[in-house]
């Protein structure tokens, strides 16, 4: 499903939501990891607008009470901002913690991300591949058994 939010009179990069059914990752959750996801590597921008809940619902063929709590989830964590009549919107993220406080953080992730990793079987090059791929907005190749 795509989303093309418009900014002035430019349209915004394409977003697509994909589902898994085979992820163990409940639905509500994925909608709100690729959102996220799309963020953080600059797909989605801050006044972006989202496709409405029953747009997505349609296109993913899925229950809009499904759409509704991942928009409200995001709602509530700040990620978005609902106009009434408007729209869904990409909110304005600010950044609450000190930049020491951000490293701390980070260097943590990237330890648990790293142990996970190595529980599973990938190497550390194979998982910053993965993130590499991510950040371009491409599917991590899958790993051959």
């Amino acid at each position: 499903m795509l989303c093309m939010a418009e900014k002035g009179n430019k349209l915004a990069a394409e977003f697509a939501f994909r589902l898994d059914a085979h992820s163990g990752v409940p639905v509500y959750r994925q909608l709100i990891d690729q959102v996220l996801g799309a963020v953080a590597r600059g797909a989605l921008a801050t006044g972006d607008q989202l496709p409405t809940v029953r747009q997505v619902a349609v296109d993913l063929a899925i229950n809009p009470n499904t759409v509704m709590r991942a928009y409200r989830e995001m709602e509530i964590r700040g990620i978005l901002d609902t106009q009434q009549g408007a729209g869904t919107f990409i909110a304005e993220i600010q950044e609450a913690l000190p930049q020491q406080a951000r490293e701390r953080q980070l260097a943590q992730l990237a330890s648990e991300m790293a142990a996970r990793a190595g529980a599973l079987g990938f190497s550390i090059e194979e998982l910053t591949g993965a993130l590499r791929e991510f950040d371009h907005g491409r599917e991590p190749k899958r790993r051959k058994s």
